[in-house]
């Protein structure tokens, strides 16, 4: 008799370690508390893979041999509960594709930028010539690709909630960006256990393979004193390069690996700002693991085109510029934005609060923020967090209206900028539909 694997969620992952289980000659079943796309249910049916939208069927899912789980269902959820009691593993479709390929992985982690070092690492390695997948939160599902693809490499981007549900899988090359406090709904409101999901990146490394991590971050390397490390560490940071490492002197990049040195003008890189300095040295790092030439990288970091709702700079009206940072659904991501303004802000804040701690934000606040502009079901901590250095601050419930209220706020020469600091499931599907009604809005004015 065949085993049965259960799949909880089918969206992109779930669907995908569907198919790759079926390939694998496994009995499946999906199954999805919510609605399923219409897209995904016509992929079901096509390899007759029998689902579930609505309910979850406990006696079926509880017969199972293995679970793999969407990353957003957590670890409290009942019938994860059930299932952890009865002994059944409960895995992530990262892990269950990484069983069913020897395709090297380049792994990316962190609390912000690790969309765009993802994006640029494979824009990196496609451009140069090489067999590679995309795959984690951006591109397509992993597990898809190893059924039906199967490339030399990946560039996989992790949050927590997948390195979670990851125990034997390995990355050849792991990339931790940064951690400041994110999702700490999900963890506790302890930091620690966030530290330790985002270290989980480092399990099952071996001398051979590499770690590329951020030296300038003061939670990162308070935390690789405490552990012992089999990987070949790369730092980064604006100081002067290590061997192996990266850094910037005189205005340059300098990277040294394997013997090589690389170096090019932060002037000429595509993404500007210090944030992006960090994602490119990241970005060039793991790609030099590859043995990228050196002409091959530097065209590649000067040519590349950014990543939607990441500091889009949309469109002007009237002399209002208006700039979508949807995908900052954190603190730090915030900070980053309110960081690169150099014109008085009108900022559209809000969202599901994961236990921020706006005081970050304090100084920038005070001085770029001329009004705000909350958009969400309970924006009480915003306003007790800004009320005393910002005189304007409007509350509103669509974007439509949220749009429409920065409009008015804002004059000639200054900045609107969506930035929420918080996620968007209260009001929207996600920080993409979000992004996508904020530039909708903008072109109604």
């Amino acid at each position: 008799m065949k085993k049965l694997v259960a799949i909880l969620g089918a969206g992109e992952s779930g669907v995908g370690a569907a198919i790759l289980a079926r390939k694998q000659g496994f009995d499946v079943f999906v199954s999805d508390l919510g609605k399923i796309k219409e897209k995904y249910q016509n992929v079901l049916s096509e390899y007759a893979i029998e689902f579930e939208a609505g309910q979850h069927t406990e006696d079926k899912i509880l017969n199972a041999e293995l679970v793999v789980k969407s990353p957003g269902i957590p670890e409290t959820a009942p019938l994860i509960v059930k299932l952890r009691e009865k002994g059944i593993p409960v895995i992530s479709e990262i892990e269950f594709g990484g069983r069913y390929t020897d395709a090297k992985t380049i792994c990316i982690t962190g609390s912000n930028g690790k969309t765009t070092t993802t994006l640029l690492t494979y824009h990196i390695l496609q451009k140069a010539g090489l067999d590679v997948g995309l795959a984690g939160n951006v591109g397509k599902s992993f597990a898809w690709q190893v059924a039906e693809e199967n490339h030399d490499v990946y560039v996989i981007e992790l949050s927590s909630f997948q390195l979670d549900g990851m125990y034997d899988f390995r990355a050849d090359v792991a990339v931790l960006l940064n951690i400041t406090p994110d999702h700490l709904d999900r963890y506790g409101y302890q930091m620690q256990n966030y530290v330790d999901s985002k270290f989980r990146i480092l399990q099952n490394q071996t001398s051979d393979d590499y770690f590329i991590y951020c030296d300038d971050d003061e939670v990162v390397k308070q935390e690789i004193g405490k552990r012992e490390i089999a990987s070949v560490q790369v730092p980064f940071g604006l100081g002067a390069a290590a061997v192996p490492g990266a850094g910037v002197e005189e205005n340059r990049i300098i990277i040294n690996l394997k013997q090589n040195q690389f170096s090019m003008s932060i002037l000429d890189l595509s993404l500007q700002g210090k944030h992006n300095i960090y994602n490119s040295m990241a970005a060039g790092i793991a790609s030099m693991v590859f043995q990228i030439r050196d002409e091959q990288l530097r065209e590649s970091l000067s040519d590349f085109k950014g990543v939607e709702h990441r500091l889009e700079h949309f469109l002007k009206v009237h002399g209002i510029e208006f700039v979508n940072d949807s995908k900052a659904t954190n603190v730090n991501s915030s900070w980053y934005a309110l960081e690169s303004m150099h014109k008085p802000v009108v900022w559209i804040a809000g969202g599901v609060d994961k236990g921020n701690d706006y005081s970050i934000l304090k100084g920038l606040v005070t001085s770029k923020v001329k009004a705000i502009v909350c958009l969400g079901k309970n924006n009480a901590k915003i306003k007790e967090a800004f009320g005393d250095c910002v005189s304007d601050i409007v509350e509103t419930m669509s974007m439509e209206e949220a749009v429409r209220a920065a409009y008015y706020l804002a004059r000639n020469g200054d900045t609107v900028l969506l930035s929420p600091a918080c996620a968007s499931f209260d009001l929207f599907e996600n920080y993409e539909d979000r992004g996508n009604q904020f530039k909708k809005q903008v072109r109604n004015l």
